[in-house]
């Protein structure tokens, strides 16, 4: 059996974390900032946990 490959658009969108979690950026905080609230672009910096549903998935692309 090929090795597995890690997919490389997965590996640039999500980290692991040391204790096993996967994070990664939130959406909508790359351009046209100044349409949005103070407030929502400081909620949409800094990073999230990705959601249960999506984590197998995310796993299986970074070969883990």
């Amino acid at each position: 059996m090929p090795k597995m490959k890690t997919h490389s658009g997965t590996k640039k969108r999500i980290k692991v974390t040391g204790s096993g979690k996967l994070t990664h950026e939130r959406t909508n905080k790359r351009h046209l900032l100044e349409v949005k609230s103070s407030r929502r672009a400081r909620r949409l910096a800094g990073d999230a946990v990705l959601a249960p549903a999506d984590v197998k998935k995310a796993k299986r692309l970074l070969g883990r």
